[in-house]
């Protein structure tokens, strides 16, 4: 009842006038973003983040707008997967198995609608768990001390090879390089600077809006620049966007599936919407077997891939929200954006911020149905945007990332050193080193310390501190369970390829 009632006072926050453009307008872009391969939700929100700031958004409307974004890219993403075997992001590959047969085949507009669907009933799963399962994991995190909390620090970087898809010496070596990163500036138990090098820029620390930025917006710039293959891409035609009875009839039981499943592997902190996609679609093969046509234009073979990483999407918020711990890479800039605003995610956020919480999720409903209502109707025009050149766009990204870092603090510093952080993922993108985990050291490195330094004031010197409780003992036994069950699928990935 409690959880209806607060609900309730979301939706009334969430239905004022400027909270409900900023959703359409964050539903719009993000959608707009997603469709462009290359950039992606973590690219397109840590562009936006310096804008919150520069309009004086509160956090709650500045959290609607991210979020809102957020949404759009994973629904966008599946529009140049499926009209030109083009992946938006990372979680939109499994769509391009049969989103582009389909294509092919001239029912491109079928696959655009269905995933459409698949994608809104994805994101709704995951909303509802949302609403119910966050104030339970938060009543039980409430009984965190220092201790857990740092334990609960490791289970994030012990998931950061989920969270990259990638190699997990690799994510370590860049985790490593952020919490270097992340000490620099005044310590805050001895107050003697680190790592400064005498300019006073830096003794509040790195700020994360310009390591985001330079990170994601303008080494992804630098990657285009290096690129040579900007031809024009070709046209298709599209066909009637809205699925027949037939095929969302046969589609119908897959989504329910592939809802759940998506969202238990959001909920997993480091697992992310790429492992939603990927078991989604691959669960769904081995049921139906040789009733299915996968890989050839078999519309579940659609649906299946999107409402996983929908539904994961969503799921991602939920350690984010109650337990501080990002799930996914966009969900570590949106925590950048909370820490920025001097809010903490985690147990007393719910508390202490009920109405920006509940907000939140309420808009979240409401950017669902505002991305099925914009999505259907506008599938031609969203494919229009994808014969926009490179050449036309990246200039814009260039110009929006230094005109909103600039505006947060009117200082030239915090210009180079974004096109130093630029030049910084630039060259990590060609080691093929993830950047999201420098990002994730960067933002936690400093709370890991505090916590541990704090526990072991308690316990006077004594470490046996972190790992006497039980709850300590369940999060390392959980963060080894998932680092040894990623090295087992990844080997069995490799194998099957």
């Amino acid at each position: 009842m409690d959880i209806l009632t607060f609900l309730a006072q979301g939706f009334a926050v969430a239905l004022e006038p400027q909270h409900l453009f900023l959703a359409l307008i964050g539903c719009a872009l993000g959608t707009l973003i997603g469709a462009l391969p290359g950039l992606g939700p973590v690219n397109g929100v840590a562009l936006m983040i310096p804008l919150t700031f520069n309009f004086g958004l509160t956090p709650t409307a500045a959290l609607i707008l991210l979020v809102s974004i957020y949404y759009g890219c994973m629904y966008g993403g599946r529009i140049s997967s499926i009209l030109l075997n083009i992946p938006g992001d990372e979680p939109a590959m499994m769509t391009t198995l049969d989103g582009y047969p389909m294509a092919l085949k001239g029912r491109g507009g079928e696959a655009l609608g269905l995933s459409g669907v698949a994608s809104f009933i994805g994101a709704t799963v995951a909303t509802i768990g949302l609403t119910l399962f966050a104030p339970l994991l938060v009543g039980f995190a409430i009984r965190f001390g220092p201790a857990e909390y740092f334990a609960l620090f490791v289970l994030a970087f012990a998931t950061i090879g989920g969270v990259t898809s990638g190699s997990l010496t690799k994510s370590f070596i860049a985790a490593c390089l952020g919490l270097l990163l992340g000490t620099v500036g005044i310590d805050a138990v001895s107050s003697v600077p680190r790592y400064t090098f005498g300019w006073f820029e830096l003794y509040d620390g790195i700020d994360f809006i310009v390591a985001l930025v330079g990170l994601f917006a303008i080494s992804e710039c630098l990657v285009f620049l290096e690129d040579t293959r900007h031809g024009s891409k070709p046209t298709m035609k599209l066909g009637s966007a809205i699925p027949g009875m037939r095929s969302a009839w046969q589609c119908s039981p897959t989504i329910a599936r592939s809802s759940l499943i998506g969202f238990i592997a959001g909920v997993l902190p480091g697992a992310g919407a790429a492992l939603g996609s990927f078991l989604s679609y691959t669960l769904e093969k081995r049921w139906l077997g040789r009733r299915g046509d996968f890989g050839r234009g078999d519309p579940r073979g659609v649906a299946a891939p999107e409402a996983g990483n929908n539904a994961a999407a969503g799921g991602a918020l939920i350690p984010m929200l109650s337990l501080g711990i990002p799930g996914s890479g966009t969900t570590a800039v949106l925590l950048a954006l909370l820490l920025s605003m001097n809010i903490t995610p985690g147990p007393l956020l719910f508390a202490q911020q009920p109405e920006m919480v509940w907000g939140l999720v309420a808009a979240l409903f409401i950017g669902n149905v505002m991305l099925l209502v914009l999505n259907i109707p506008l599938v031609g025009f969203f494919a229009k945007v994808l014969q926009a050149p490179g050449w036309f766009l990246m200039p814009m990204v260039v110009m929006v990332a230094f005109v909103g870092v600039y505006s947060l603090s009117n200082s030239a510093f915090d210009l180079y050193l974004m096109l130093a952080f630029g030049v910084l993922g630039y060259v990590l993108r060609k080691l093929e080193i993830p950047t999201v985990p420098v990002v994730l050291g960067l933002l936690l490195g400093g709370q890991m310390e505090y916590n541990m330094r704090r526990a072991m004031s308690i316990s006077g010197g004594d470490w046996s501190i972190l790992w006497n409780s039980g709850i300590s003992i369940g999060i390392y036994a959980f963060a080894i369970t998932l680092i040894v069950a990623g090295l087992v699928f990844g080997w069995m990935v490799k194998q099957r390829m």
